[in-house]
């Protein structure tokens, strides 16, 4: 195996910039959608099949 060569703290940063951009930017805003869009397909299934509406019964 070969030695992987070492990294500057100038470069080290830039890869820390980089990724923290693309976590804040793109990453959590995904997440956010995914979770809160999967959260009301969920609520949505159980009053479609199961449950009913609110108020309902």
């Amino acid at each position: 195996m070969s030695n992987p060569e070492p990294v500057s703290d100038k470069e080290k940063a830039k890869y820390e910039w980089r990724s923290f951009l693309f976590i804040t930017i793109f990453l959590f805003p995904i997440l956010a959608v995914a979770i809160v869009g999967g959260y009301g397909f969920i609520v949505w299934a159980m009053q479609v099949f199961f449950v009913g509406p609110p108020g309902h019964g």
